[in-house]
């Protein structure tokens, strides 16, 4: 993944939303690993949740990391919540961590027009005791990985992607 910006982050924190912006301020390429693993698998991620568990769901994002590493550059590449425990993450990469508290996470989930279909493909927020724990959990992780933080609560995409850049070409 030589060259790649990895955009990682919890889930519902707009990882996509600001790769697209990226995407569009830069000319460069962008993929996203959940729908890299649904192609690979031709099933959505809930379903593979539901059927194989979340520790076979663990691993297709590990294969789908080897398969970025041997044979994509100059990317922006969003990533599922979790793929930031991959082996070997952005090794010739950038990474950058979006941060938001899980409270305006839910919140800006909950006011989406399609809310409920946001929410249910996150098989791991449908327990809100359980998520905070998880929240909790990886958020010194997320720092650990990063090799930049973007606070993104209450930004436009446009907003976030322009400072990204900026911080990638100061100057």
């Amino acid at each position: 993944m030589a060259g790649n910006i990895l955009l990682i982050g919890f889930m519902g924190v707009g990882k996509g939303r600001v790769a697209r912006a990226l995407v569009e301020k830069t000319g460069m390429f962008g993929v996203d690993t959940d729908d890299l693993i649904e192609s690979l698998e031709n099933m959505k991620i809930r379903k593979i949740f539901a059927l194989r568990g979340e520790p076979c769901f663990r691993e297709l994002e590990q294969r789908t990391a080897d398969w970025l590493r041997r044979n994509v550059s100059n990317t922006i590449v969003s990533t599922g919540g979790g793929f930031f425990k991959v082996r070997k993450l952005g090794r010739k990469d950038t990474v950058v961590y979006l941060h938001s508290s899980l409270e305006n996470i839910i919140a800006a989930m909950n006011a989406h027009p399609k809310a409920k279909k946001k929410i249910r493909k996150r098989p791991l927020l449908q327990d809100l005791e359980s998520v905070t724990s998880l929240y909790e959990e990886r958020l010194p992780l997320y720092r650990k990985a990063a090799d930049l933080e973007v606070n993104v609560e209450q930004r436009e995409a446009e907003d976030i992607a322009a400072e990204i850049m900026k911080k990638l070409n100061p100057g």
